[in-house]
């Protein structure tokens, strides 16, 4: 457990360097440089972008230059992200220097969300072993989600106590000091092998980067729109289901670590999608902002095993010395739906209403398990004929 903590340690920074501006940017983008609420999404959405392109160069890094070095080369990009954060607050009186700072410490916060977040998963596998590949990658996301439950608000505390360079002094501190244990610990051996062409990959992990993007979606829309509902009802607390949803997600990982390895990643992830749908449907009916909490919080739990479970399968699927650019590819399908989540359920608002947004991400977890059986009959199947 210790050598685990230790690596996703770098995976807590990174999602700290991202979790510090979050809650803050886009009002200082509207509201003190002036620019739309469009500009302000964007200068948000810039990160997942970044990520989006450079999820595979991040895995096909670690199977070549080894985790480490990515996770130090992950660090050095959060540091240049902060760094243009503080030059972005100096830069106020032009806003539209100002603005260009932000976006390039975006771009630059999501290579190192690349390239710090896969390098640690491998780093600690490499460190643990292979039989610890489920528990590694659901450390690593109660490190991110933990990250940032604790970032959103230090960083609105922070820019009342210290203006918005403040919030970029820190976010360029925490990596750095990231940078700096990475150096000191271990490497792990880089495997030796023949590299698939990233292509036959992407071929191999499809299917399941597929039921991630499915169950990502439910995550995607309680994320942009749970708000937005709670205000059309009336209700409040809107943020509490928000805490929920994130406390429910580190539950079931703390709760649930050893389920994979124990179950198989394909069981684990058909109960967790009809978990998550429930949530979502409940969130559809709810007649009381106590009601939405409690889908919001089911959806929460049942999310949090999706992607080590589908994962599990899909790495183990490449060699040994692919298993990087397996998770990359994996991971773009995460990043994917978190991008088009946003827009196609405005669409979906904008025609039938918010509550129809948790229906259509209900279909979708319905939609995945469906799959995942598909994919669970068809890998017994291979079992089967290789005895």
């Amino acid at each position: 457990m210790v050598q685990i903590l230790s690596t996703v340690l770098f995976t807590f920074l990174a999602y700290m360097t991202i979790g510090i501006p979050l809650a803050v940017l886009p009002g200082y983008v509207h509201l003190d440089l002036g620019y739309s609420s469009f500009i302000a999404g964007l200068s948000i959405s810039v990160q997942y972008l970044s990520t989006l392109i450079t999820r595979a160069q991040a895995g096909r890094m670690v199977d070549t230059v080894g985790p480490k070095k990515t996770v130090m080369r992950g660090m050095l990009a959060c540091v240049a992200s902060g760094a243009f954060l503080v030059l972005a607050a100096w830069s106020a009186e032009l806003p539209w220097l100002s603005l260009s700072m932000i976006l390039v410490s975006r771009f630059c916060l999501g290579i190192g969300e690349s390239l710090a977040g896969t390098g640690s998963i491998i780093w600690g596998i490499g460190r643990i072993g292979a039989a610890h590949t489920a528990r590694m990658i659901s450390w690593n996301g109660i490190a991110t989600y933990g990250a940032l439950a604790i970032g959103a608000p230090l960083g609105v505390a922070l820019l009342h106590v210290g203006g918005f360079a403040a919030i970029g002094f820190l976010a360029l501190a925490l990596p750095l000091i990231g940078y700096a244990i990475a150096r000191r610990r271990p490497a792990v051996p880089v495997v030796r092998g023949e590299r698939l062409a990233f292509r036959l990959v992407l071929n191999r992990v499809l299917p399941y980067g597929i039921g991630l993007a499915l169950g990502t979606v439910g995550f995607g829309a309680i994320a942009t729109f749970i708000t937005l509902y709670y205000a059309s009802h009336q209700w409040s607390n809107a943020a509490f289901s928000l805490t929920l949803f994130g406390g429910c997600f580190i539950g079931s990982r703390l709760l649930f670590a050893n389920a994979i390895n124990r179950f198989g990643g394909f069981k684990v992830a058909i109960a967790s999608f009809i978990v998550e749908a429930s949530g979502l449907i409940i969130l559809w009916l709810a007649g009381s902002a106590e009601v939405a909490m409690a889908g919001a919080a089911l959806a929460g739990f049942g999310f949090a095993l999706v992607f080590p479970s589908l994962g599990v399968e899909a790495v183990g699927l490449v060699p040994a010395p692919n298993r990087s650019a397996a998770l990359g590819a994996y991971s773009v399908f995460l990043d994917l739906a978190l991008g088009i989540t946003g827009p196609l359920a405005g669409l979906i608002v904008g025609q039938f209403g918010y509550e129809e947004v948790f229906l259509f991400a209900a279909v979708g977890a319905l939609c995945a398990v469906v799959l995942t059986l598909s994919l669970f009959r068809r890998a017994q199947l291979a079992v089967e004929t290789t005895r």
